[in-house]
């Protein structure tokens, strides 16, 4: 059986990887704008911050 603190170290672990993959499609789609839009400009800083819930210290 996994104890808590274990649940939550890989809990962390799980959201860091998912917000490091989030980040790294954010890079690649801001450097490759998609070619079914070519004419229309990419905005800027106009990307949503993904928040992960912080479910205590640890």
């Amino acid at each position: 059986m996994i104890s808590n603190s274990e649940m939550i170290r890989i809990r962390r672990q799980m959201q860091r990887r998912i917000q490091d993959v989030v980040a790294e499609r954010r890079r690649t789609r801001q450097q490759d704008p998609t070619p079914t839009s070519p004419t229309s400009p990419t905005p800027s800083g106009t990307d949503q911050e993904v928040c992960v819930a912080d479910n205590g210290p640890g």
